[in-house]
């Protein structure tokens, strides 16, 4: 046994998987829980009892379908809260915000395919699409993803092209390689990536990547715009530049 899995503590393990497949649910029963999880019925009846004593889920007394409480809001505070990159980009992100006036948005990687929602400012006259922060998307469909994915070697972005699950989210989801790679090679040549309608239906968004001071791609600023107030060649004009100015000022601070 590798020194690494020696010290792996399985129950923990299968405690934090159980609670990362809440994600996808709004509520799960106890065969669900087994289920999504590929444990057997008992450990999820364990794993369950556990996290429901400790109060991080709650049990429906009628149903008997288990729900993630508030108290799970709690784990992700310390990252947001004394993370610098986000005591950095609250001022940027406003500052943008109230010089076009849209939504700005702050993302970060989530393992290799997937970018998180960790910051949002958003206009008051209108009501954007809920995406709280935590809220997942993927790289390959979203603006922020394909910046960051323009930082790649050449030979890791080819492998991702090649492996990601290209899902068709909306009508206008790309999922062409060769397509997929024009964009990010766009992307790289122009120091920001968009996706047109291509995750939200109506929805246009413009990111730059954040670098560090070693030049490690740590995040990306967002724009989004709606459609068809704003076109994809309005929001390349003149939210390009701005979120690349945005993701500059961030990474400099950082």
């Amino acid at each position: 046994m590798s020194e690494s899995s020696a010290l792996m503590i399985q129950s923990l393990e299968k405690g934090l998987a159980v609670l990362q497949s809440f994600r996808a649910h709004a509520s799960l029963s106890m065969q669900e829980i087994a289920r999504e999880n590929g444990i057997t019925l008992g450990s999820a009846q364990r794993v369950a009892y556990t996290l429901e004593q400790t109060g991080y889920l709650y049990r429906d007394p009628r149903s008997k379908r288990y729900s993630v409480t508030v108290k799970a809001v709690g784990l992700g505070y310390s990252y947001l809260y004394r993370q610098p990159l986000f005591q950095n980009a609250h001022s940027v992100l406003h500052q943008v915000n109230q010089e076009c006036g849209e939504i700005v948005n702050l993302a970060v990687p989530d393992g290799e395919d997937n970018m998180v929602f960790v910051m949002r400012v958003a206009p008051a006259r209108h009501i954007p699409v809920y995406l709280p922060a935590g809220a997942r998307i993927p790289c390959v469909a979203s603006a922020s993803g394909r910046a960051l994915w323009a930082q790649l070697p050449p030979a890791d972005l080819e492998r991702k092209l090649r492996e990601v699950a290209r899902i068709k989210h909306t009508p206008q989801t790309t999922t062409d390689v060769a397509a997929l790679r024009v964009l990010i090679d766009e992307a790289r040549r122009d120091h920001y990536a968009y996706a047109d309608e291509e995750y939200f239906p109506g929805d246009l968004n413009v990111a730059a990547v954040i670098q560090d001071d070693q030049g490690a791609a740590i995040g990306a600023v967002n724009i989004s715009v709606p459609k068809p107030r704003w076109s994809l060649a309005r929001a390349r004009e003149e939210l390009g530049p701005l979120v690349i100015r945005a993701a500059r000022a961030v990474g400099k601070h950082s």
